[in-house]
């Protein structure tokens, strides 16, 4: 490079000809050119490039085009970072960077390049910084192997955290933890044990020889392995001590010298697999011993035989040094020892004794069922009398129990301390189990042949009294009044009393051995065979069945009362069925008549009540209206308010009867909507207060998540206040507690029949007083129209059925649960709603006002010529543009011509074939946006809002009920139209 130097024609860059160099710049290129360092010298403001042989070699190809070019033309892919570099190193400062890495263009594509640089500036003669000398190590291969060593590092440390076996890497001869994976901290417990030695972290360890182990393979260097080893980890908190079974190796770790530095331990944990095989030991060995037990006591035919066998061989088989058998006494406090084993020269434990004196918790243990394992006496259960008298300092006691209760003990003694194992303790107790059923059945084998030779001694005396109690029943059932017929389990006629015989004028002969479905009693009634059928097969299953039949046999059409009852035998089989059978023709006749009267009685009272109430109420209209045109006659016209006022009373008079009526057939119109129940009956609270008086004290329980309902809000409103006012009036004078309650409930099937509804999900309402209660001739009533138990001139009578017409009409229903001085309970029951209540919809309806029209056109349609003339008046004075119809068809005509119609306000019931609704359908076909308000007096299609025949109510339609206030026809139109 010194001779390319020379070579050069520096007179063409920013440097000029050698020998104008100054020296600054000589000694600084004299300085590169001897570096073994590759070295490059920027000068001046353009970075002029000035470099040695070794940075020839770092910058490659490139280094011959760089020679007196600036920085950023030598290397124009990071002008940035020698832009840097220059600004720093011309101010005089100094850079440096460790493993930096560029993407450098050296060899005619971009590569990565690591490298150490050096930046310091150079000075010319006035000691200003004049250039930066660049010193570059390319560490870029020394980069990559680390990288190398550390992924490989990475990977050898990945399998070591997830290796199946225990690892860990002892250092020095303290064998100082430097390296554990997850295998082995679960063997140790989950110690910490980094950094410590084996002596500081597993002080169990060292106990149990595996110290000594490691000191000798650290100091001959040989590998230490073991199979199936022993390795008793600590006791944890509650003082268990694990034991584990382990496969491992020591395996000596050198260093290059070959000098021992450390330890690697590696091994797996056997334990399932060592308990596995020595469970099967133990299970095979247990086998055997149990089937010796069986051989040895099986062919015994004496139950203290058995237990002195069983014993034996249990105290033989296990090396205890006593095992006996005792039976539990009758109140369970006290046991006799019948027999038992004892090693010679031991004491004898034959007797009676006390359970108590074992204490009360190993008393309470065995009547449990659970068998009491003493390992230590003296440590376990200090001062136990019996144990100590008998030098017992280890026992398992087995408790024998049947039908949950403590019966016989077989008890196992040895003389020292012991650590019972599992395997043990279950051959104790399988042993002791099987023995004890042996003992059980010979003493019930015992028992039955002394039952069967007393039996045998009855059985001759009981047979002559069965065969008198055989006639004694025949002659019972030939001379019962009711129709009595034996039958198999199947069906079949077994036997047939007289008097069932008489009522098909037949002999036992005809129907004996017939199925009982196809005798003459069933066969000439439709139906009647299937239920008979229906009716054995539940029989036969054990259930008793009632029928009430109306049959047409050969003497006659008759009702009768059948009952058909299993017989069963001593084993709770049934053997046979009875049917019995009363005749209750007059009976039913008699109820017939009963509930024609009574409803004769029903319709003359009702009649008689709508006449009584309905002459007052035209009595108060007409006499009113009368003075009031006498007076105007008069030219009286002072204190006419009054007389309108006494009409105006008596027509809402009468329109409320009506609709209490129209309540109870269920023919109201109503605007259901989706309500919730409860809150409904939160804002109703205070008026209930007010209504009920201060006397009443009034509890109101909700149920969380209650069901919506789809009602008519209003209406139960006014139901919820009926029952509440008749609740008062039951508790008056001295008043009670009013209680309110709602929940949801689900009515089945059994439901549907005892209440009358579909089956289903309903919302019950329920209004509880603790009056005086209802007897039952008064509670079959209560829903009777003008039925009441109050005192004339204080109810009409009509409270409780507008309640129960408007809980069927809403597809639900009422019921009343009530007793004589035990207060009332009224139930509603709503079908619940599917869907979601929006808070924003007043279940209310539009608050009334006095609107005023904008000149748009009505259409009146009402067969009523006085009705619909006022209904014009009004609206023309509203200021609407009114067209009028009396029938459907010349409304009709109106509609297809084409004048103008802002709404159509009709009657639901019109002459001439054609009702509202219909006129209201035809006309949206050619005006589909029009609006319709229907006026109705009567629901006789279908409620309001719900589909029916002539269809539920569509967007732009509305309801009104006749009579109606002349301010709510003209809000209802304005809000139409709005």
């Amino acid at each position: 490079m010194g001779d390319r130097i020379r070579a050069f024609d520096w007179s063409s860059t920013p440097l000029g000809p050698i020998a104008g160099w100054s020296p600054g710049l000589v000694a600084a290129t004299a300085l590169l050119l001897h570096s073994p360092t590759a070295m490059v010298l920027l000068w001046g403001a353009e970075g002029t490039m000035i470099h040695n042989d070794a940075y020839a070699m770092f910058a490659g190809e490139r280094h011959l085009d760089q020679l007196g070019v600036g920085v950023h033309t030598g290397w124009p892919e990071v002008v940035e970072f020698n832009t840097h570099v220059l600004r720093t190193g011309l101010a005089g400062g100094s850079l440096q960077y460790r493993d930096h890495l560029m993407r450098l263009n050296r060899t005619g594509t971009l590569e990565d390049v690591w490298m150490d640089l050096s930046y310091s500036p150079t000075f010319d003669e006035a000691g200003r910084p004049a250039g930066v000398l660049a010193m570059i190590v390319d560490t870029t291969a020394t980069v990559l192997a680390r990288r190398r060593i550390a992924a490989e590092h990475g990977r050898l440390e990945q399998l070591f955290e997830q290796s199946p076996t225990f690892m860990a890497l002892l250092s020095g001869p303290e064998h100082r933890f430097e390296l554990v994976n997850p295998g082995y901290r679960q063997l140790i417990g989950h110690r910490e044990v980094i950094g410590l030695t084996m002596v500081e972290a597993l002080p169990d360890a060292v106990t149990q020889g595996y110290l000594a182990l490691l000191d000798e393979v650290y100091r001959s260097g040989e590998p230490y392995s073991a199979k199936g080893a022993t390795y008793m980890v600590e006791p944890n908190p509650d003082g268990h001590v694990d034991e584990r079974v382990i496969d491992f190796v020591f395996q000596p770790i050198r260093d290059a010298a070959g000098m021992v530095t450390g330890i690697f331990v590696e091994g797996a944990d056997v334990t399932d697999r060592a308990v596995a095989e020595r469970d099967l030991r133990d299970s095979e060995a247990r086998l055997r011993f149990l089937d010796q037990l069986g051989e040895r006591t099986v062919p015994l035919g004496d139950a203290d035989a058995i237990m002195a066998v069983t014993t034996e061989l249990i105290a033989m088989h296990l090396g205890a040094s006593r095992c006996v058998y005792a039976d539990i006494d009758a109140d369970g406090e006290g046991c006799k020892v019948g027999g038992g084993w004892v090693l010679p020269g031991g004491v004898p434990l034959d007797g009676r004794h006390h359970l108590i004196d074992l204490g009360a918790a190993a008393v309470a243990l065995l009547r449990a069922g659970e068998p009491l394992i003493v390992g230590d006496a003296t440590v376990e259960m200090p001062g136990t009398a019996p144990f100590e008298a008998l030098g017992v300092r280890a026992s398992v006691c087995i408790p024998l129990i049947r039908n949950g209760r403590l019966h016989a003990l077989l008890a196992l003694h040895d003389a020292k301390p012991r650590r019972w194992s599992t395997a043990e303790v279950l051959v104790i107790r399988q042993a002791a189990m099987r023995s004890w059923a042996l003992v059980e059945r010979v003493r019930a084998e015992a028992a039955l042949r002394d039952l069967n030779a007393t039996l045998e001694a009855r059985v001759a005396e009981r047979a002559a009294a069965v065969q008198q109690g055989e006639q004694t029943i025949r002659t019972v059932f030939e001379n019962s009044f009711m129709d009595q017929t034996l039958l198999s389990t199947t069906g079949e006629v077994v036997y047939v009393n007289a008097t069932a015989l008489a009522g098909i004028e037949a002999v036992s002969a005809d129907v004996i051995g017939r199925p009982f479905a196809t005798t003459p009693w069933f066969a000439a009634t439709p139906g009647a065979p299937d239920q008979v059928r229906a009716g054995i097969a539940r029989a036969a299953a054990g259930d008793s069945v009632r029928l009430h039949l109306a049959l047409d046999l050969p003497t006659g059409a008759r009702v009768y009362d059948y009952s058909l009852r299993p017989a069963f035998d001593g084993a709770g089989n049934v053997v046979a069925i009875v049917s019995e059978a009363i005749e209750i023709t007059a009976r039913v006749r008699a109820e017939d008549a009963l509930r024609q009267a009574q409803k004769m009685e029903a319709v003359g009272q009702l009649t008689g009540g709508l006449a009584h109430d309905f002459n007052n109420l035209l009595a108060a209209i007409s006499g009113n209206l009368e003075l009031l045109e006498r007076r105007i006659a008069q030219g009286r016209i002072d204190g006419l308010a009054r007389y309108i006022d006494g009409a105006t009373q008596g027509a809402r008079r009468a329109a409320a009867l009506t609709q209490r009526l129209l309540a109870f057939s269920r023919r109201q119109t109503l605007d259901p909507r989706p309500t919730d129940a409860d809150r409904l009956i939160a804002d109703m609270t205070d008026l209930i207060r007010q209504s009920v008086g201060p006397t009443v004290a009034l509890e109101i329980a909700t149920t969380e998540k209650l069901w919506p309902i789809n009602v008519d809000a209003s209406q139960l409103e006014n139901a919820l206040l009926n029952l509440c006012v008749n609740a008062r009036d039951a508790m008056a004078p001295d008043g009670g507690c009013l209680r309110i309650r709602t929940d949801n409930v689900m009515l089945g099937e059994g439901d549907v029949l005892r209440r009358d509804v579909a089956a289903g999900e309903y919302v019950r309402i329920s209004v509880i007083d603790g009056g005086a209660g209802m007897p039952p001739e008064v509670m079959q009533r209560a829903f009777d129209p003008f039925f009441t138990t109050k005192p004339i001139g204080h109810g009409t009578g009509l409270g409780l059925s507008m309640v129960y017409g408007f809980a069927r009409q809403s597809g639900g229903q009422v019921r009343i649960e009530s007793a004589e001085g035990q207060g009332t309970t009224i139930c509603l029951c709503l079908p619940r709603f599917h869907g979601t209540i929006d808070p924003a919809v007043d279940a209310a309806g539009p608050v009334v006002t006095d609107e005023q029209g904008a000149g748009e056109t009505v259409l009146v349609i009402d067969d009523e010529p006085v009705l619909r003339a006022l209904i014009v008046e009004v609206l023309v004075e509203a200021g609407y543009r009114v067209l009028e119809a009396g029938d459907g068809a010349e409304g009709l005509r109106l509609l297809e011509s084409g004048a103008r119609i802002d709404l159509l306000v009709t009657d639901v019931g019109l002459p001439g074939g054609m009702n509202g609704r219909q006129v209201a359908d035809a006309a949206r076909l050619s005006r589909p946006a029009l609006r319709v308000l229907f006026i109705t007096g009567f629901a006789d299609i279908a409620a309001v809002g719900q589909a029916g025949s002539w269809g539920g109510l569509e967007p732009g339609m509305g309801v009104l009920t006749k009579p109606f206030p002349v301010a709510s026809l003209t809000a209802k139109i304005r809000e139409m139209l709005d």
